[in-house]
């Protein structure tokens, strides 16, 4: 399939024209001279670097991979239609089905979009990190500053990375913690049984065996089950301990999630999240 890279460069500049950074989870900030995401802001979501983004955009440099594409179109909320033309253009086949499905619609997008008092993550079958809206870096750390192969809820849990940028700590007790770390390998067990020939599903499961003694004793002796909602605990720095509900809402044609967290009316976790809404990815540290 023969790429065409004046097209592709084209329809990646009007798509990132498109996008305001406040709907992909970034702060707005102030004197924007452009209508949509920066080309910085676009590399940062996407997981590459701003020269790459420069150069697809003068129609140059390198072949882009379905990885980056994935990425890409997924960071620019293009619908299934949009991806697949951006696929064509980039000489690359478009997605096929029985595979994880890592691209988020608009109307999902839209739906967190409305959550704009709740912190909440849509997230693949696997545990991706797929979308976010600012209330969840505000709780639990700006997901962009992650790497987007560490955007993934079993890395983050069996794989820590010394490397990584602050984030809250999510667990509670030894015993909420180890409660969390049985349902997410259970989970990936039965999604193992659903998309026996996902490349990136084996890829983690190998590394996860790899690098996880922890999860390796787990995978041995824990049958498959699917995500719960419950009630989780999130270490803020400066929030301090935050007890919230965490609800998941399955969708279901694309098998990806989304998990809202939310308190009791009159909470004080509940203040906690309004200090959120109104501070929002600002830095907390100087709030007392």
């Amino acid at each position: 399939m023969r790429a065409n890279r004046a097209e592709l460069a084209r329809a990646i500049k009007r798509a990132r024209d498109r996008v305001r950074p406040e709907d992909a989870g970034l702060p707005a900030g102030q004197h924007r001279r452009v209508p949509g995401l920066r080309r910085e802001e676009l590399a940062l979501l996407a997981g590459i670097s701003v020269d790459y983004v420069v150069r697809l955009e003068q129609a140059r440099g390198p072949h882009p991979s379905e990885q980056v594409l994935t990425a890409l179109c997924r960071a620019l909320r293009l619908d299934a239609d949009e991806r697949d033309h951006v696929f064509h253009l980039a000489g690359v086949a478009a997605p096929r089905s029985g595979l994880i499905d890592l691209h988020v619609r608009p109307s999902v997008l839209r739906l967190i979009d409305r959550f704009q008092d709740l912190p909440t993550v849509v997230m693949s079958a696997k545990g991706d990190v797929l979308a976010w809206n600012a209330m969840s870096s505000a709780l639990h750390g700006d997901w962009s500053a992650l790497r987007p192969e560490r955007r993934n809820q079993p890395r983050l849990r069996f794989l820590p990375d010394p490397t990584d940028p602050p984030r809250s700590k999510v667990g509670g007790t030894p015993d909420e913690r180890a409660a969390t770390a049985v349902q997410s390998v259970a989970n990936l067990r039965s999604v193992a049984g659903r998309y026996p020939d996902d490349p990136g599903l084996a890829q983690l499961l190998e590394d996860l065996h790899r690098g996880s003694a922890e999860f390796r004793e787990l995978w041995a002796g824990t049958d498959a089950s699917s995500w719960r909602s419950h009630t989780k605990t999130v270490e803020h720095p400066t929030l301090g301990v935050l007890r919230l509900e965490c609800d998941t809402l399955h969708v279901p044609d694309a098998d990806q999630s989304l998990i809202v967290y939310s308190a009791a009316p009159g909470s004080s976790e509940a203040d906690a999240l309004e200090l959120l809404r109104v501070v929002g990815t600002q830095d907390l540290t100087s709030i007392r």
